[in-house]
């Protein structure tokens, strides 16, 4: 199969476990393209977290907040953001249950409560810097992902808001994104822009945020250090991040 585009995801998949793309993984992005053939983030990540890898690798398509923006050489061409009223709710009722929230828009994201531990964990292992605070951002701008801080007792929110979609990424925090939000859903938005099909595509991830966009490519990659919830979603399984994952993958399928 003569695959045209590529996917990576970021945080396990282009960085490694030190939070750096390794050399192998940059000389592959850059085989890749010279072999003519697309390549694309695909990330839970909002655009000002993802650019300076983009950037760093020349990449000019992305598929942030876990699918639901989409930019290609600086046009949008895929939003949805959350409905502002199912913010005020949910906002409502973590504040009851004492669980804060971040919230991100195309340009900037703030939390709703100032030096909580568990946001400060959470974006230490993402290696990002940590949101400031801001009273309802939410009001002031379109919101296209929110974090949401609980721990296992998330069903009082997945029974009571069933307009927004779920994706827990952290053991304090989980994703909550537009309905039926998903990396394959912003995919889905590339191939159209680009007139390609989904056997038209390889993604890599590792995540539990990954499911469904390898399953929805032609040739899904989990790398070696992927959850093992994701491993049965994949078509191939390469070797761990810090064993030149991305590179080795590339390799097997003779992209590179």
């Amino acid at each position: 199969m003569a695959y045209q585009i590529v996917f990576f995801d970021i945080d396990g998949t282009l960085l490694n476990t030190d939070h750096i793309i390794p050399q192998t993984t940059v000389d592959a992005v850059q085989t890749l393209k010279q072999n003519g053939i697309h390549v694309a983030i695909a990330t839970g990540r909002a655009p000002y977290h993802l650019m300076p890898i983009a950037e760093q690798l020349g990449i000019e398509t992305f598929v942030g907040f876990n699918g639901s923006y989409v930019k290609s050489e600086g046009k949008i061409i895929h939003h949805t953001p959350i409905a502002t009223d199912t913010l005020a709710k949910l906002e409502q009722m973590a504040e009851g249950h004492s669980h804060p929230m971040v919230f991100l828009s195309a340009d900037h994201f703030y939390a709703n409560a100032m030096d909580h531990p568990h946001i400060i964990e959470s974006f230490d292992w993402l290696g990002l810097e940590y949101p400031a605070y801001r009273h309802r951002y939410w009001e002031e701008t379109p919101i296209y992902q929110a974090f949401l801080y609980c721990g296992p007792d998330e069903a009082k929110y997945t029974g009571e808001f069933r307009d927004v979609s779920y994706i827990r990424w952290h053991e304090h925090c989980m994703d909550i994104l537009p309905p039926n939000g998903s990396k394959a859903k912003g995919v889905e938005a590339v191939l159209k822009h680009f007139g390609l099909t989904p056997a038209d595509a390889v993604a890599f991830g590792d995540g539990l945020n990954d499911k469904e966009m390898l399953s929805y490519v032609g040739m899904g990659v989990a790398m070696g250090n992927a959850h093992e919830e994701l491993k049965p979603f994949a078509n191939m399984i390469t070797r761990h991040v810090n064993d030149s994952g991305i590179q080795y993958g590339l390799a097997k399928l003779g992209l590179i």
